[in-house]
């Protein structure tokens, strides 16, 4: 955890920008919340042409929406901060307005989520979880994390 879903609305990302995207997303979530960079995963989706409607009315502007799923656990201020660092990754490298950004936290039970076949650990007890995994696991989890 946490999973980040990128939906582009009425514009096209490039492969360059969404690699910026991931990088910056994994990079602020790491640096706020503490968490190791192989729990974060950051998915792309784009809408359709026509299919986004606000107020009943069909969008044309662009628009870029992020939706992160993290574990609960978490202070306001830690939330708040990541969801302003966030924005920012996402207007730099989109060049979009921010007003064209929309960013949603989603906190989740660690005890309702599974990742790498392990239901995840409480906020701050990533090292205690991390110890009880395969050493097959260890070794793949700290090759993601030391490849930068």
């Amino acid at each position: 955890m946490p999973t980040y879903t990128v939906t582009n609305s009425n514009f096209n990302l490039t492969l360059n920008q969404q690699k910026k995207l991931a990088e910056g997303i994994t990079k602020v979530h790491n640096v706020v919340t503490g968490a190791n960079t192989y729990f974060a995963q950051v998915i792309f989706n784009k809408t359709k042409k026509n299919n986004h409607f606000m107020g009943g009315k069909r969008v044309k502007e662009a628009s870029i929406f992020l939706l992160g799923q993290i574990r609960a656990g978490r202070t306001k201020k830690v939330k708040d901060k990541l969801i302003s660092d966030l924005k920012d990754v996402l207007v730099k490298n989109s060049k979009l307005d921010e007003t064209q950004v929309w960013v949603y936290i989603n906190d989740l039970p660690p005890s309702q989520m599974i990742e790498y076949g392990a239901v995840l650990p409480n906020s701050g007890k990533e090292r205690e979880w991390f110890s009880g995994l395969s050493s097959k696991l260890k070794s793949k989890l700290s090759k993601l994390e030391n490849d930068k």
